[in-house]
């Protein structure tokens, strides 16, 4: 990252305001922060793009805010008084709930975001809730007026409704046009609190994020809270002890520029030289040495919810794997990984992560900036075993899961789920919920036309296409939001698959026995499809225990051994279809099935009914 060594204007005495920006996906967060950039004069002509803090390709190409960004910018409101506002992007996606926390703990306001075709979502509700729980001043604006089918009076009226939110504080905008955006501005330095001004106290400064880089170290992102922060000081990290002298100080204004303290109330990032990503905690506080001072609340750290092998496609790829994995994790503090060993697949990785996408945007990742080819396994949940002495443990790889009575009882996560849909789309909802074993907590109506629906659901039917096909029954208009519930007991199985009588641990599966039949049915007959013919018969077989529940075979190969025979007694022709018989035989004795990709991602195609 290369810092602008420009002198920065010392704005310390300038009013401040920190906000955010939240909404649910696709509501125009980031188009919204590229007007703000080009309405303050942050961001040069010639550098304009579209979704401009939404750095990484693969962002851009989705359409999707993956990591929050902090930029600084200055705006000279209608009374002349130039304010410094501290803007944070967040994402709107449910798996990056956890990036929109962190952004709420730096600020005192935040806009509530929702376009005005669709209305209130299922993420508009769950950050505006998790604001409040903030105590940060919420300022609605209604999105995308500029579409034909904006219906700016109903949407209103739902803000009215759900938050309690004045008719005469709606901000009606078109972030595409750039209409209503100077009210937007003028309504966040006049309703949003200034930071408390404590400069003279003791520093205490709430880090909000950290990631690597390669010539100047650890780089932090924080929000200082009381006191002030000068290059050449010496900081202390409560959570570890870690001492280090500031190197440098900086802002995103929104490229990298250099100032010379940080003052209580502003946000920007601290540099000290240290390497290690793992000293320097997501919520921890930044203080002065020996400082007796009281830690800052922080946030909860980053939960796991899906788990997954990664493996490469060559074994000679191990170590660049790891060298990858390593180099992501520096800037993802929700990933982790461990080593794991499979019989099938050789030398990888055990890997959790937020969600389903988050998986998907790692794998993608490693692929595409590592140049790593990988497999991965079936996603699965963390289950709690409770063993017949009363120990517990966590596992999430199939294979480590006990068989016949060596656990006095299997628990499995469940969510908190809420949908919201139009009215329309009730009875196809709770079908496609009782299908997957939710049990129904409430409905709840929102004007006449659309519901929010209330489910407990297990976690491991969330994770196997649930949103595809509530996209599919609802014709898209259904959004969701999901938390983790707690843990009940469940009657589950592990599902082995195995090919010409070998288990094939990285195919095997948990489910629940109610459904393990149909699963184990799918399965053989998805591998049936995706395994490549042999000159032998391949049999393919979903087992519980020792019990045989399912079984496909893919056929072999016919080689025309008599072609040669252009006539003759027919007994020529039988004694060379009998020594092919019992070659065969003797090559599925010893032959051994190389299974393709395609076998293990048709794992991840199978849903249980």
């Amino acid at each position: 990252m290369a810092i602008t060594r420009t002198a920065h204007e010392s704005i310390a005495m300038v009013p401040i305001r920190n906000f955010c920006i939240i909404a649910h996906i696709d509501h125009g967060k980031s188009t919204l922060a590229d007007r703000f950039l080009e309405k303050t004069g942050a961001l040069d002509a010639r550098k304009r793009v579209d979704q401009y803090l939404d750095r990484m390709e693969i962002e851009r190409e989705r359409g999707i805010t993956i990591k929050a960004q902090a930029v600084r910018l200055v705006y000279r409101s209608r009374n002349g008084v130039s304010y410094q506002l501290n803007l944070i992007d967040t994402p709107g996606h449910v798996d990056f709930h956890y990036e929109v926390s962190r952004a709420l703990c730096a600020c005192e306001g935040a806009l509530l975001v929702v376009d005005a075709t669709q209305g209130i979502q299922a993420q508009t509700v769950a950050n505006a809730l998790a604001a409040m729980e903030q105590q940060l001043h919420l300022i609605p604006v209604i999105n995308k007026i500029d579409l034909p089918n904006a219906d700016v009076a109903r949407v209103s009226a739902e803000l009215v409704e759900t938050f309690g939110f004045r008719s005469d504080e709606m901000l009606a905008v078109s972030a595409k046009t750039g209409a209503g955006i100077e009210a937007v501005l003028e309504a966040i330095v006049a309703r949003c609190p200034a930071p408390p001004s404590t400069t003279t106290a003791p520093l205490r400064a709430l880090l909000i994020d950290s990631w690597f880089d390669n010539y100047q170290g650890v780089i932090m992102l924080v929000r200082v809270v009381d006191g002030s922060i000068r290059v050449g000081e010496r900081v202390q990290l409560m959570a570890t002890g870690r001492q280090a002298e500031v190197l440098s100080l900086g802002v995103f204004a929104p490229e990298a520029l250099a100032v010379p303290s940080l003052n209580a109330g502003e946000v920007g990032f601290l540099i000290t030289g240290i390497r290690e990503v793992r000293e320097t905690q997501i919520g921890d506080t930044v203080t002065v040495p020996d400082a007796a001072v009281p830690a800052l609340a922080g946030f909860r750290p980053a939960q796991a919810i899906v788990f997954a092998g990664i493996f490469p496609t060559d074994a000679g790829e191990y170590e660049a794997l790891r060298t990858a994995l390593e180099k992501l994790r520096l800037n993802d503090a929700s990933f982790h990984f461990e080593p794991e060993t499979s019989v099938a697949l050789g030398f990888g990785f055990r890997c959790g992560f937020l969600g389903s996408l988050h998986l998907e945007i790692i794998q993608e990742r490693l692929e595409r900036e590592y140049d790593v080819s990988l497999i991965s396994t079936a996603p699965t949940v963390a289950y709690r075993i409770t063993a017949p002495d009363g120990q517990q443990q966590m596992i999430s790889n199939p294979a480590e899961f006990p068989q016949g009575g060596e656990a006095a009882m299997i628990e499995e996560p469940y969510a908190a789920l809420t949908i919201h849909a139009p009215a329309e789309f009730i009875g196809n909802i709770l079908t496609l919920c009782e299908e997957r074993r939710g049990e129904q907590e409430g409905i709840d109506y929102f004007g006449t036309d659309r519901v929010a629906i209330r489910y407990q659901i297990p976690f491991a039917e969330l994770i196997c296409h649930f949103h595809d096909q509530l996209k599919s029954v609802t014709r898209g208009y259904a959004s969701l939001e999901y938390d983790l519930h707690g843990y009940r007991q469940s009657q589950l199985v592990k599902l082995t698959v195995a090919i010409n009588g070998d288990p094939v641990d990285a195919l095997s599966v948990i489910v629940h026995q109610e459904t393990a039949y149909y699963r184990g049915r799918e399965i053989v007959e998805k591998l049936r499809e995706v395994i490549p013919r042999q000159m032998f018969d391949v049999a393919v077989q979903a087992a519980i225990g020792g019990r045989v529940i399912a079984r496909e075979t893919v056929k072999a190969l016919r080689k025309n051994v008599t072609a040669k025979c252009y006539g003759g007694d027919i007994t020529r022709k039988r004694k060379l279809l009998e020594k092919q018989k019992e070659g065969k035989k003797r090559m599925k004795r010893v032959g051994r099935v190389d299974l393709p990709q395609e076998a293990f991602l048709s794992i991840l195609k199978v849903r249980s009914r």
